[in-house]
Protein backbone atom coordinates (compact mmCIF):
# COMPACT_ATOMS: atom_id res chain seq x y z
CA UNK A 1 0.00 0.00 0.00
CA UNK A 2 0.96 3.29 -0.88
CA UNK A 3 1.23 5.99 1.65
CA UNK A 4 0.99 9.68 1.91
CA UNK A 5 2.13 12.13 4.39
CA UNK A 6 -0.69 12.97 6.94
CA UNK A 7 -1.26 16.23 9.00
CA UNK A 8 -2.35 15.66 12.47
CA UNK A 9 -3.55 17.45 15.62
CA UNK A 10 -1.91 16.65 18.63
CA UNK A 11 -3.70 15.43 21.61
CA UNK A 12 -1.97 16.95 24.28
CA UNK A 13 -0.12 20.00 23.09
CA UNK A 14 -2.79 20.93 20.26
CA UNK A 15 0.29 21.69 17.54
CA UNK A 16 -0.03 20.08 14.33
CA UNK A 17 2.48 17.35 13.42
CA UNK A 18 3.33 14.93 10.43
CA UNK A 19 3.20 11.47 10.26
CA UNK A 20 5.05 10.41 7.15
CA UNK A 21 4.99 7.44 4.50
CA UNK A 22 7.76 5.26 6.54
CA UNK A 23 6.04 5.57 9.55
CA UNK A 24 2.85 4.20 8.19
CA UNK A 25 4.78 1.69 7.03
CA UNK A 26 6.44 0.74 10.13
CA UNK A 27 2.62 0.90 12.04
CA UNK A 28 1.48 -1.71 9.57
CA UNK A 29 4.13 -3.55 10.23
CA UNK A 30 3.92 -4.31 13.89
CA UNK A 31 0.03 -3.91 13.24
CA UNK A 32 -0.68 -0.54 15.41
CA UNK A 33 -2.44 2.82 14.81
CA UNK A 34 -0.72 5.63 14.06
CA UNK A 35 -0.26 8.03 17.37
CA UNK A 36 -2.60 11.21 18.21
CA UNK A 37 0.59 12.78 20.46
CA UNK A 38 2.95 14.50 18.89
CA UNK A 39 6.54 13.16 18.61
CA UNK A 40 7.75 15.87 21.42
CA UNK A 41 4.80 15.06 23.49
CA UNK A 42 5.57 11.25 22.81
CA UNK A 43 9.12 11.52 24.15
CA UNK A 44 7.92 13.47 27.00
CA UNK A 45 5.53 11.39 28.25
CA UNK A 46 7.84 8.29 27.98
CA UNK A 47 10.52 10.22 29.62
CA UNK A 48 8.26 10.68 33.13
CA UNK A 49 8.30 6.99 33.66
CA UNK A 50 12.15 6.80 33.92
CA UNK A 51 13.97 7.69 37.52
CA UNK A 52 17.83 6.97 36.18
CA UNK A 53 19.58 7.96 39.15
CA UNK A 54 17.63 8.97 42.64
CA UNK A 55 17.24 6.67 45.08
CA UNK A 56 14.96 6.23 47.74
CA UNK A 57 14.32 5.12 51.53
CA UNK A 58 12.11 2.58 51.14
CA UNK A 59 11.01 -0.96 52.71
CA UNK A 60 11.34 -4.83 51.38
CA UNK A 61 7.65 -6.15 50.96
CA UNK A 62 9.61 -9.35 51.36
CA UNK A 63 11.32 -9.41 54.73
CA UNK A 64 10.22 -5.77 56.04
CA UNK A 65 13.76 -4.41 56.37
CA UNK A 66 14.36 -1.11 55.21
CA UNK A 67 16.11 -0.51 51.70
CA UNK A 68 17.21 1.39 48.62
CA UNK A 69 15.43 1.60 45.68
CA UNK A 70 14.41 3.92 42.59
CA UNK A 71 10.84 3.96 44.01
CA UNK A 72 9.61 5.74 46.94
CA UNK A 73 7.28 4.51 49.25
CA UNK A 74 4.78 6.71 47.66
CA UNK A 75 4.41 4.54 44.67
CA UNK A 76 2.11 2.67 47.03
CA UNK A 77 3.49 -1.04 45.10
CA UNK A 78 5.55 -3.51 47.11
CA UNK A 79 9.12 -3.56 46.03
CA UNK A 80 11.58 -6.50 46.65
CA UNK A 81 15.37 -6.58 46.92
CA UNK A 82 16.41 -7.42 43.02
CA UNK A 83 17.88 -11.36 43.27
CA UNK A 84 14.22 -12.13 44.79
CA UNK A 85 12.42 -10.79 42.93
CA UNK A 86 13.81 -12.17 40.26
CA UNK A 87 13.83 -15.74 41.76
CA UNK A 88 11.26 -18.52 41.78
CA UNK A 89 10.42 -17.99 45.56
CA UNK A 90 7.07 -15.66 44.78
CA UNK A 91 4.16 -16.23 42.37
CA UNK A 92 3.61 -13.32 40.24
CA UNK A 93 0.48 -15.67 38.78
CA UNK A 94 -0.81 -15.68 42.01
CA UNK A 95 -1.88 -12.01 41.64
CA UNK A 96 -3.40 -12.91 38.19
CA UNK A 97 -6.77 -11.39 37.62
CA UNK A 98 -9.44 -11.77 34.87
CA UNK A 99 -10.84 -9.07 32.45
CA UNK A 100 -13.62 -6.67 33.64
CA UNK A 101 -15.32 -5.59 30.77
CA UNK A 102 -17.23 -3.04 33.02
CA UNK A 103 -14.09 -0.89 33.19
CA UNK A 104 -10.81 0.34 31.13
CA UNK A 105 -8.37 -2.31 30.54
CA UNK A 106 -5.65 0.99 31.54
CA UNK A 107 -7.64 1.20 35.04
CA UNK A 108 -7.23 -2.68 35.56
CA UNK A 109 -3.67 -2.39 34.51
CA UNK A 110 -2.85 0.29 36.86
CA UNK A 111 -4.51 -1.53 40.02
CA UNK A 112 -2.55 -5.29 38.96
CA UNK A 113 0.24 -2.79 39.11
CA UNK A 114 0.10 -1.94 42.55
CA UNK A 115 -0.37 -4.50 44.19
CA UNK A 116 2.60 -6.63 41.77
CA UNK A 117 5.99 -6.59 43.35
CA UNK A 118 8.33 -4.66 41.70
CA UNK A 119 12.51 -4.78 41.73
CA UNK A 120 13.99 -2.67 43.83
CA UNK A 121 16.52 -1.39 41.31
CA UNK A 122 16.18 -2.85 38.16
CA UNK A 123 19.82 -4.46 38.22
CA UNK A 124 20.99 -7.49 37.46
CA UNK A 125 24.30 -9.91 37.51
CA UNK A 126 25.59 -7.12 39.96
CA UNK A 127 28.67 -7.49 42.06
CA UNK A 128 29.36 -5.32 45.26
CA UNK A 129 27.06 -2.23 43.24
CA UNK A 130 24.63 -2.11 45.98
CA UNK A 131 24.54 1.67 45.60
CA UNK A 132 23.76 1.49 41.60
CA UNK A 133 20.32 0.88 39.62
CA UNK A 134 19.46 0.69 36.08
CA UNK A 135 22.45 -1.37 35.40
CA UNK A 136 23.47 -4.56 34.32
CA UNK A 137 26.86 -7.01 35.36
CA UNK A 138 28.65 -3.96 37.11
CA UNK A 139 31.18 -5.32 39.17
CA UNK A 140 32.76 -2.70 42.23
CA UNK A 141 30.87 0.35 41.46
CA UNK A 142 29.21 2.85 43.47
CA UNK A 143 26.34 5.34 42.59
CA UNK A 144 26.89 4.45 38.81
CA UNK A 145 23.37 4.44 37.03
CA UNK A 146 22.26 3.54 33.35
CA UNK A 147 24.75 1.40 33.06
CA UNK A 148 26.23 -2.15 31.48
CA UNK A 149 29.08 -4.11 32.40
CA UNK A 150 31.44 -1.43 34.13
CA UNK A 151 33.96 -2.22 36.99
CA UNK A 152 36.11 -0.61 39.59
CA UNK A 153 33.84 3.18 39.07
CA UNK A 154 32.06 5.64 40.55
CA UNK A 155 29.35 8.28 39.98
CA UNK A 156 28.37 8.18 36.44
CA UNK A 157 25.33 7.76 34.11
CA UNK A 158 25.33 5.66 30.70
CA UNK A 159 28.87 3.93 31.42
CA UNK A 160 29.21 0.96 29.47
CA UNK A 161 31.97 -1.15 29.15
CA UNK A 162 34.68 0.82 31.41
CA UNK A 163 36.91 0.77 34.21
CA UNK A 164 37.96 2.82 36.50
CA UNK A 165 36.56 5.87 35.52
CA UNK A 166 35.10 8.47 38.40
CA UNK A 167 31.89 11.04 37.22
CA UNK A 168 31.57 10.89 33.79
CA UNK A 169 28.43 10.95 31.72
CA UNK A 170 27.69 8.94 28.56
CA UNK A 171 30.86 6.99 28.20
CA UNK A 172 31.69 3.45 26.57
CA UNK A 173 34.46 1.28 26.42
CA UNK A 174 36.59 4.03 28.37
CA UNK A 175 39.19 3.33 31.00
CA UNK A 176 40.96 5.66 33.84
CA UNK A 177 38.92 8.73 32.58
CA UNK A 178 37.27 11.55 34.81
CA UNK A 179 34.74 14.37 35.02
CA UNK A 180 33.76 13.76 31.12
CA UNK A 181 30.93 13.37 28.56
CA UNK A 182 30.57 11.25 25.11
CA UNK A 183 33.81 9.26 25.17
CA UNK A 184 34.27 6.19 22.81
CA UNK A 185 37.19 4.15 23.76
CA UNK A 186 39.25 6.45 25.90
CA UNK A 187 42.12 6.11 28.03
CA UNK A 188 42.91 8.89 31.16
CA UNK A 189 40.66 11.25 29.04
CA UNK A 190 39.94 14.43 31.67
CA UNK A 191 36.95 16.95 31.51
CA UNK A 192 36.45 16.26 28.03
CA UNK A 193 33.67 15.99 25.31
CA UNK A 194 32.79 14.34 22.78
CA UNK A 195 36.02 12.16 22.19
CA UNK A 196 37.11 9.20 20.36
CA UNK A 197 40.07 6.73 20.61
CA UNK A 198 41.82 9.15 22.79
CA UNK A 199 45.10 8.92 25.63
CA UNK A 200 45.87 10.90 27.97
CA UNK A 201 43.49 14.46 26.93
CA UNK A 202 42.69 17.05 29.05
CA UNK A 203 40.39 19.79 28.58
CA UNK A 204 39.59 19.03 25.08
CA UNK A 205 36.44 18.77 22.92
CA UNK A 206 35.61 16.36 19.69
CA UNK A 207 38.81 15.16 19.52
CA UNK A 208 39.92 11.88 17.69
CA UNK A 209 42.91 9.53 18.11
CA UNK A 210 44.98 11.88 19.51
CA UNK A 211 47.06 11.84 22.73
CA UNK A 212 48.61 14.04 24.81
CA UNK A 213 46.81 17.11 23.63
CA UNK A 214 45.33 19.80 26.29
CA UNK A 215 42.71 22.30 25.62
CA UNK A 216 42.54 21.41 21.93
CA UNK A 217 39.47 20.88 19.88
CA UNK A 218 38.44 19.06 16.36
CA UNK A 219 42.05 17.45 16.17
CA UNK A 220 42.67 14.41 14.40
CA UNK A 221 45.54 11.89 15.34
CA UNK A 222 47.77 14.86 16.89
CA UNK A 223 50.24 14.32 19.75
CA UNK A 224 51.94 17.10 22.14
CA UNK A 225 49.52 19.52 20.86
CA UNK A 226 48.25 22.59 23.66
CA UNK A 227 45.50 24.44 22.65
CA UNK A 228 45.92 23.16 19.21
CA UNK A 229 49.17 24.66 18.75
CA UNK A 230 52.01 21.75 18.02
CA UNK A 231 54.54 21.19 20.48
CA UNK A 232 57.65 19.13 21.24
CA UNK A 233 57.31 16.25 23.69
CA UNK A 234 59.57 18.16 26.26
CA UNK A 235 57.91 21.56 25.35
CA UNK A 236 53.79 19.82 25.87
CA UNK A 237 55.56 17.99 29.44
CA UNK A 238 57.05 21.69 30.58
CA UNK A 239 53.44 22.97 29.77
CA UNK A 240 51.64 20.38 31.55
CA UNK A 241 53.90 20.69 34.65
CA UNK A 242 53.66 24.62 35.18
CA UNK A 243 49.45 24.14 35.09
CA UNK A 244 49.81 22.45 38.39
CA UNK A 245 47.09 20.42 37.79
CA UNK A 246 47.06 18.76 41.43
CA UNK A 247 45.17 22.03 42.72
CA UNK A 248 41.56 22.94 42.31
CA UNK A 249 42.12 26.87 42.52
CA UNK A 250 44.16 25.89 38.34
CA UNK A 251 41.52 23.42 37.44
CA UNK A 252 38.72 26.11 37.82
CA UNK A 253 41.03 28.52 35.44
CA UNK A 254 42.10 26.07 33.05
CA UNK A 255 38.37 24.72 32.64
CA UNK A 256 37.31 28.80 31.64
CA UNK A 257 40.34 29.25 29.54
CA UNK A 258 39.62 25.59 27.49
CA UNK A 259 35.50 26.14 27.24
CA UNK A 260 36.56 29.50 25.98
CA UNK A 261 38.82 28.54 23.30
CA UNK A 262 36.64 26.02 22.06
CA UNK A 263 33.89 28.67 21.06
CA UNK A 264 36.79 29.73 18.31
CA UNK A 265 36.26 27.05 16.62
CA UNK A 266 33.22 25.22 14.42
CA UNK A 267 31.12 22.35 15.11
CA UNK A 268 29.37 19.87 13.67
CA UNK A 269 25.69 20.61 12.93
CA UNK A 270 25.54 16.60 14.35
CA UNK A 271 27.58 15.45 16.98
CA UNK A 272 28.93 11.73 15.87
CA UNK A 273 31.47 9.61 13.52
CA UNK A 274 31.02 6.83 11.23
CA UNK A 275 26.95 7.45 10.29
CA UNK A 276 24.83 7.04 7.40
CA UNK A 277 21.72 9.15 6.60
CA UNK A 278 21.65 9.66 10.24
CA UNK A 279 19.72 13.04 11.94
CA UNK A 280 19.28 13.92 15.31
CA UNK A 281 22.14 14.47 18.22
CA UNK A 282 25.09 12.39 19.42
CA UNK A 283 24.71 9.78 17.01
CA UNK A 284 27.55 7.24 16.39
CA UNK A 285 28.33 4.10 14.31
CA UNK A 286 24.59 3.59 13.15
CA UNK A 287 22.66 3.60 9.49
CA UNK A 288 19.19 5.57 8.85
CA UNK A 289 18.49 6.50 12.55
CA UNK A 290 16.31 9.56 12.07
CA UNK A 291 15.27 12.63 14.56
CA UNK A 292 17.29 10.44 17.46
CA UNK A 293 19.11 11.73 20.80
CA UNK A 294 22.38 9.05 22.29
CA UNK A 295 22.19 6.53 19.68
CA UNK A 296 25.41 3.90 19.20
CA UNK A 297 25.31 1.54 16.62
CA UNK A 298 21.37 1.62 15.58
CA UNK A 299 19.93 0.34 12.08
CA UNK A 300 16.18 1.49 10.62
CA UNK A 301 15.34 3.77 14.09
CA UNK A 302 13.28 7.29 14.55
CA UNK A 303 12.42 8.77 17.42
CA UNK A 304 14.45 7.27 19.39
CA UNK A 305 16.15 8.28 22.55
CA UNK A 306 19.37 6.65 24.92
CA UNK A 307 20.05 3.82 23.31
CA UNK A 308 23.62 3.77 23.86
CA UNK A 309 24.32 -0.42 24.05
CA UNK A 310 24.71 -1.33 20.21
CA UNK A 311 22.18 -3.22 18.54
CA UNK A 312 18.64 -1.30 18.18
CA UNK A 313 17.50 -1.92 15.11
CA UNK A 314 14.03 -1.73 13.38
CA UNK A 315 12.32 0.00 16.10
CA UNK A 316 10.51 3.77 17.00
CA UNK A 317 10.01 5.86 19.60
CA UNK A 318 11.64 3.68 22.12
CA UNK A 319 13.72 5.35 24.70
CA UNK A 320 16.09 3.80 26.63
CA UNK A 321 16.90 0.40 24.89
CA UNK A 322 19.46 -1.23 22.70
CA UNK A 323 21.51 -4.40 22.78
CA UNK A 324 20.06 -6.89 20.03
CA UNK A 325 16.57 -5.23 20.00
CA UNK A 326 14.29 -4.99 17.27
CA UNK A 327 10.49 -3.78 16.68
CA UNK A 328 10.48 -1.84 19.65
CA UNK A 329 7.94 0.64 19.55
CA UNK A 330 6.41 3.37 22.53
CA UNK A 331 8.50 2.01 25.57
CA UNK A 332 10.56 2.72 28.08
CA UNK A 333 13.28 0.63 29.44
CA UNK A 334 12.72 -1.88 26.71
CA UNK A 335 14.93 -4.21 24.69
CA UNK A 336 18.63 -6.29 26.07
CA UNK A 337 17.93 -9.39 23.67
CA UNK A 338 14.00 -8.69 23.24
CA UNK A 339 12.16 -8.07 20.56
CA UNK A 340 8.43 -7.01 19.29
CA UNK A 341 7.57 -4.79 22.61
CA UNK A 342 5.00 -2.23 22.57
CA UNK A 343 3.12 0.38 25.08
CA UNK A 344 5.92 -1.34 27.60
CA UNK A 345 7.78 0.08 30.61
CA UNK A 346 11.17 -1.87 31.83
CA UNK A 347 10.54 -5.17 30.17
CA UNK A 348 13.94 -5.90 28.83
CA UNK A 349 16.92 -9.27 29.31
CA UNK A 350 15.23 -11.37 26.66
CA UNK A 351 11.53 -11.86 25.31
CA UNK A 352 9.48 -11.37 22.53
CA UNK A 353 5.97 -10.30 22.10
CA UNK A 354 4.83 -7.53 25.05
CA UNK A 355 2.17 -5.34 25.11
CA UNK A 356 1.24 -2.99 27.54
CA UNK A 357 3.20 -4.29 30.46
CA UNK A 358 5.89 -3.38 33.22
CA UNK A 359 8.76 -5.57 34.61
CA UNK A 360 8.37 -8.71 32.15
CA UNK A 361 11.21 -10.04 30.40
CA UNK A 362 13.81 -13.00 30.64
CA UNK A 363 11.48 -16.11 29.77
CA UNK A 364 8.60 -14.71 29.06
CA UNK A 365 6.37 -14.71 25.54
CA UNK A 366 3.61 -13.25 24.42
CA UNK A 367 2.19 -10.94 27.26
CA UNK A 368 -0.17 -8.35 27.50
CA UNK A 369 -1.32 -5.87 30.05
CA UNK A 370 0.54 -7.90 32.40
CA UNK A 371 3.29 -6.83 35.72
CA UNK A 372 6.80 -8.65 37.08
CA UNK A 373 6.35 -11.75 34.45
CA UNK A 374 9.40 -13.19 33.75
CA UNK A 375 8.81 -16.47 32.60
CA UNK A 376 5.87 -18.17 30.90
CA UNK A 377 3.99 -17.62 27.60
CA UNK A 378 0.33 -16.41 27.18
CA UNK A 379 -0.37 -14.33 29.93
CA UNK A 380 -2.92 -11.56 30.45
CA UNK A 381 -3.61 -9.66 33.18
CA UNK A 382 -1.14 -11.94 35.10
CA UNK A 383 -2.78 -15.10 34.14
CA UNK A 384 -1.79 -17.73 31.85
CA UNK A 385 -3.90 -18.69 28.91
CA UNK A 386 -3.80 -21.48 25.94
CA UNK A 387 -2.65 -19.72 22.96
CA UNK A 388 -5.92 -19.74 20.86
CA UNK A 389 -7.83 -18.28 23.88
CA UNK A 390 -4.57 -15.58 24.52
CA UNK A 391 -5.06 -14.13 20.70
CA UNK A 392 -9.27 -14.30 20.99
CA UNK A 393 -8.74 -12.44 24.41
CA UNK A 394 -6.39 -9.80 23.24
CA UNK A 395 -8.28 -8.61 20.08
CA UNK A 396 -11.10 -8.65 22.57
CA UNK A 397 -9.07 -6.12 24.99
CA UNK A 398 -7.98 -3.71 22.12
CA UNK A 399 -11.00 -3.49 20.29
CA UNK A 400 -12.66 -3.06 23.92
CA UNK A 401 -10.12 -0.11 24.94
CA UNK A 402 -11.60 1.47 21.51
CA UNK A 403 -14.92 1.34 22.75
CA UNK A 404 -14.30 2.53 26.24
CA UNK A 405 -10.79 3.99 26.51
CA UNK A 406 -9.29 4.97 29.69
CA UNK A 407 -9.11 9.53 30.27
CA UNK A 408 -6.78 11.14 32.34
CA UNK A 409 -6.95 14.13 34.44
CA UNK A 410 -6.90 16.11 31.77
CA UNK A 411 -9.19 14.51 29.20
CA UNK A 412 -6.77 13.24 27.34
CA UNK A 413 -8.59 9.77 25.82
CA UNK A 414 -6.07 6.53 26.02
CA UNK A 415 -7.33 4.03 22.91
CA UNK A 416 -5.59 1.15 21.81
CA UNK A 417 -1.82 2.35 20.35
CA UNK A 418 -0.96 4.85 23.55
CA UNK A 419 1.70 4.89 25.89
CA UNK A 420 0.94 5.02 29.60
CA UNK A 421 -1.05 8.40 31.26
CA UNK A 422 1.48 10.45 32.91
CA UNK A 423 -0.71 9.61 36.16
CA UNK A 424 0.46 5.98 36.30
CA UNK A 425 4.36 7.09 36.62
CA UNK A 426 5.65 5.91 39.98
CA UNK A 427 7.92 8.72 39.90
CA UNK A 428 7.52 12.55 40.51
CA UNK A 429 8.35 14.58 37.18
CA UNK A 430 10.74 16.24 38.79
CA UNK A 431 12.64 12.86 39.90
CA UNK A 432 13.08 11.69 36.15
CA UNK A 433 14.99 12.58 33.10
CA UNK A 434 12.11 14.64 31.74
CA UNK A 435 13.42 17.98 33.24
CA UNK A 436 16.88 17.55 31.89
CA UNK A 437 15.01 17.88 28.27
CA UNK A 438 11.14 19.40 29.47
CA UNK A 439 12.18 21.58 32.01
CA UNK A 440 8.74 22.82 33.92
CA UNK A 441 7.70 25.16 36.90
CA UNK A 442 5.75 23.05 39.65
CA UNK A 443 2.29 24.83 38.91
CA UNK A 444 3.24 23.57 35.19
CA UNK A 445 3.86 20.14 36.07
CA UNK A 446 0.43 20.28 38.17
CA UNK A 447 -1.56 21.06 35.30
CA UNK A 448 0.32 18.93 32.78
CA UNK A 449 -0.92 15.75 35.16
CA UNK A 450 2.27 14.92 36.86
CA UNK A 451 3.15 14.41 40.31
CA UNK A 452 5.23 17.10 41.98
CA UNK A 453 8.13 15.91 44.81
CA UNK A 454 8.87 18.68 47.46
CA UNK A 455 12.41 18.02 48.16
CA UNK A 456 12.44 18.04 51.67
CA UNK A 457 14.85 20.58 53.77
CA UNK A 458 16.91 18.62 55.74
CA UNK A 459 19.59 19.33 58.30
CA UNK A 460 23.15 17.92 57.35
CA UNK A 461 25.52 18.01 59.96
CA UNK A 462 28.68 18.42 57.78
CA UNK A 463 32.27 18.49 59.48
CA UNK A 464 33.48 21.01 57.06
CA UNK A 465 32.84 23.26 54.66
CA UNK A 466 34.20 22.35 50.68
CA UNK A 467 36.26 25.33 51.15
CA UNK A 468 37.93 24.00 53.93
CA UNK A 469 39.02 21.13 51.53
CA UNK A 470 43.18 21.80 50.56
CA UNK A 471 43.28 22.99 47.52
CA UNK A 472 46.14 20.71 46.35
CA UNK A 473 45.35 16.79 45.99
CA UNK A 474 49.06 16.72 47.65
CA UNK A 475 47.67 18.34 50.73
CA UNK A 476 44.80 16.45 51.64
CA UNK A 477 44.96 13.60 54.49
CA UNK A 478 43.62 10.31 54.15
CA UNK A 479 40.77 11.69 56.97
CA UNK A 480 39.38 13.54 54.19
CA UNK A 481 37.06 10.31 53.97
CA UNK A 482 35.79 10.29 57.39
CA UNK A 483 34.63 14.07 56.87
CA UNK A 484 30.92 15.11 55.94
CA UNK A 485 31.52 17.68 53.22
CA UNK A 486 28.83 20.85 52.43
CA UNK A 487 28.84 21.55 48.69
CA UNK A 488 29.59 24.72 47.35
CA UNK A 489 26.78 25.34 45.16
CA UNK A 490 23.57 23.64 47.20
CA UNK A 491 24.90 23.17 50.69
CA UNK A 492 24.00 19.77 50.65
CA UNK A 493 26.40 16.64 51.75
CA UNK A 494 28.63 14.72 50.49
CA UNK A 495 31.50 12.45 50.67
CA UNK A 496 34.54 11.35 49.70
CA UNK A 497 35.01 7.18 49.12
CA UNK A 498 38.18 5.62 49.71
CA UNK A 499 38.34 4.48 45.75
CA UNK A 500 38.07 8.13 45.08
CA UNK A 501 40.45 9.49 47.03
CA UNK A 502 42.94 6.75 45.26
CA UNK A 503 42.17 7.47 41.88
CA UNK A 504 42.84 11.08 42.34
CA UNK A 505 45.72 10.66 44.03
CA UNK A 506 47.18 8.69 41.34
CA UNK A 507 45.64 10.90 39.32
CA UNK A 508 47.06 14.11 40.86
CA UNK A 509 43.97 15.99 40.50
CA UNK A 510 41.70 17.88 43.13
CA UNK A 511 39.10 16.47 45.46
CA UNK A 512 35.66 17.95 43.90
CA UNK A 513 34.22 21.01 45.99
CA UNK A 514 30.26 19.83 45.20
CA UNK A 515 28.68 16.96 45.35
CA UNK A 516 27.37 14.24 43.17
CA UNK A 517 24.30 15.86 42.25
CA UNK A 518 25.86 19.06 41.20
CA UNK A 519 28.68 17.49 39.33
CA UNK A 520 26.33 15.53 37.22
CA UNK A 521 24.12 18.67 36.51
CA UNK A 522 26.91 20.83 35.47
CA UNK A 523 28.39 17.94 33.16
CA UNK A 524 25.12 16.94 31.53
CA UNK A 525 24.73 21.12 30.83
CA UNK A 526 27.15 20.19 28.07
CA UNK A 527 25.21 18.07 26.26
CA UNK A 528 23.00 19.67 24.08
CA UNK A 529 18.93 18.82 24.48
CA UNK A 530 17.09 16.89 21.57
CA UNK A 531 14.88 19.14 20.03
CA UNK A 532 16.00 20.24 16.53
CA UNK A 533 15.91 23.23 14.95
CA UNK A 534 16.27 24.45 11.32
CA UNK A 535 19.22 26.77 10.24
CA UNK A 536 21.72 27.53 7.61
CA UNK A 537 25.45 26.54 7.29
CA UNK A 538 27.58 29.04 9.40
CA UNK A 539 30.34 29.21 6.85
CA UNK A 540 30.83 32.87 4.93
CA UNK A 541 32.84 31.91 2.22
CA UNK A 542 36.29 32.56 3.85
CA UNK A 543 35.63 32.54 7.36
CA UNK A 544 32.65 31.66 9.97
CA UNK A 545 29.49 34.18 9.54
CA UNK A 546 30.39 35.75 12.97
CA UNK A 547 33.92 36.87 11.60
CA UNK A 548 35.45 34.23 14.87
CA UNK A 549 36.94 32.06 12.96
CA UNK A 550 39.18 31.32 9.60
CA UNK A 551 38.88 28.74 7.38
CA UNK A 552 41.92 27.09 6.92
CA UNK A 553 41.06 26.09 3.11
CA UNK A 554 38.97 26.88 0.46
CA UNK A 555 35.29 24.92 0.64
CA UNK A 556 33.14 23.74 -2.02
CA UNK A 557 31.62 26.89 -2.11
CA UNK A 558 34.30 28.67 -2.77
CA UNK A 559 34.61 32.53 -1.45
CA UNK A 560 30.22 32.44 -1.29
CA UNK A 561 28.43 31.40 1.26
CA UNK A 562 27.86 28.26 2.17
CA UNK A 563 23.85 27.12 1.02
CA UNK A 564 23.20 23.96 3.05
CA UNK A 565 20.69 23.59 5.30
CA UNK A 566 20.23 21.23 7.97
CA UNK A 567 18.74 20.17 11.57
CA UNK A 568 20.44 20.65 14.17
CA UNK A 569 20.39 20.45 18.52
CA UNK A 570 21.99 23.88 18.28
CA UNK A 571 19.48 26.30 18.88
CA UNK A 572 19.50 29.83 16.88
CA UNK A 573 20.46 32.04 19.61
CA UNK A 574 23.47 29.65 20.68
CA UNK A 575 27.23 31.55 20.69
CA UNK A 576 28.66 27.83 18.62
CA UNK A 577 29.89 28.09 15.06
CA UNK A 578 27.79 25.42 13.22
CA UNK A 579 28.88 24.23 10.06
CA UNK A 580 27.43 21.91 7.68
CA UNK A 581 29.02 17.89 7.55
CA UNK A 582 31.23 19.00 3.85
CA UNK A 583 32.64 22.76 5.22
CA UNK A 584 33.05 20.69 8.62
CA UNK A 585 35.11 17.66 7.26
CA UNK A 586 36.79 20.11 5.21
CA UNK A 587 38.05 22.20 8.14
CA UNK A 588 39.32 19.18 10.40
CA UNK A 589 40.64 16.20 8.01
Amino acid sequence: MEYKPENRICQNCKKDFIIEPDDFSFYEKIKVPPPTWCPECRFQRRCLFRNERKLFRNIDGFTGKPILSLYPPEAEFPVYEDSYWSSDNWDPFSYGVDFDRSKPFLTQLYELNLRVPHPRSDAINMVRSDYSANAADLKNCYLIFNATSTEDSAYGNAVDYCKNCFDNSHISSSERCYESFWLNKCYDTNFSSECDECVSVYFSKNCVGCSNCFGCVNLRNKTYCYFNEQLSKEEYQEKIKNLELSKWSNIQKVKEKSELFWLDFPVKYVQGIKNYDCSGEYISNSKNVRNSYLVRGGEDLKYVHYSQTTGCRDSMDTTVSGLNSELIYECMTCGWNSSQARFSFECWDGGIDFEYSMFCGKKANHVFGSVSINSGDYVILNKKYHKEEFYKLRDEIRKHMDEMPYVDKRGRVYKYGEFFPPEFSPFAYNDTITPEHFPLSKDEIISYGANWYEIPKTEYNTTINSSDIPDDIRDVKDEIVKEIISCEKCNRAYKIIPEELQFLRQNNLPIPHSCVDCRHKERISQRNKSKLYRRKCNCNGECSSNNNYDNTIEHFHGKDQCKVEFETSYAPDRPEIVYCEKCYQQEVY
